[in-house]
């Protein structure tokens, strides 16, 4: 409120209430016209600092919408799964290109190994091996030929050297050996009495008889 009684000298209880107060009528026009001039001008650079917030308060907003927006798609079951379905189809094709290079190397070490096996083919050395086998299997059976009828010729040496020593060819020169009925060979008649059956072998068999006699023969005295 503006005070504008026109009077210099003269003070108003007007004056006291009004906001401002002008020595004229013409005065307090100006000042009202003035304030509302800055008025009007702090008004619109308010109204534009208004719509520069507004302007970045939905700018930010939008932003944030379209980040929010965009997590959003990013986790959606189809998005995932689509993902996935990609993520598992660079495994097949790396899983499928690896089992090729496996194949492939297998392949390769195989054809490699069966080249080695047919320049080093083991035909000579079974050749080689089995007449190996043969001329020891003819040492063999030569060194058991031998040693067999040196065995034999022994043998029959000792057969020999046992009939010459034998009771037996002591017998077939017409000699005969006696036992009693203990099975001890008689040496002396003393070891017999009258009545006594004793055992006498032969050449070709046995003969039991009883004794009748005893007649101890005389030892002859030389000189």
């Amino acid at each position: 409120m503006v005070s504008a009684v026109g009077h210099e000298t003269d003070v108003t209880i007007a004056d006291f209430v009004a906001d401002l107060r002008a020595p004229t009528p013409s005065a307090a026009a100006e000042v009202v016209s003035r304030n509302q001039q800055e008025l009007l001008r702090q008004m619109q650079t308010a109204c534009q600092r208004l719509e520069m917030a507004m302007d970045y308060y939905l700018a930010n907003r939008q932003r944030r919408f379209s980040q929010l927006y965009h997590r959003l798609q990013q986790q959606h079951p189809q998005l995932r799964l689509a993902r996935q379905q990609t993520t598992l189809e660079r495994l097949r094709q790396r899983m499928h290109l690896a089992l090729e290079n496996q194949l492939k190397q297998a392949n390769q070490r195989q054809q490699r190994a069966l080249q080695r096996l047919r320049q080093q083919t083991p035909q000579p050395r079974i050749h080689r091996a089995q007449s190996r086998i043969q001329q020891l299997e003819y040492r063999l059976a030569e060194n058991f030929r031998a040693r067999l009828s040196e065995q034999r010729e022994r043998f029959g040496n000792t057969v020999t050297h046992l009939e010459a020593v034998s009771p037996l060819a002591t017998l077939a020169r017409g000699y005969s050996v006696s036992t009693a009925t203990d099975g001890n060979v008689l040496k002396k008649v003393k070891q017999l009495k009258v009545g006594d059956m004793m055992t006498t072998r032969l050449k070709d068999g046995w003969v039991t008889s009883e004794v009748t006699a005893i007649k101890p023969v005389k030892k002859i005295r030389l000189g």
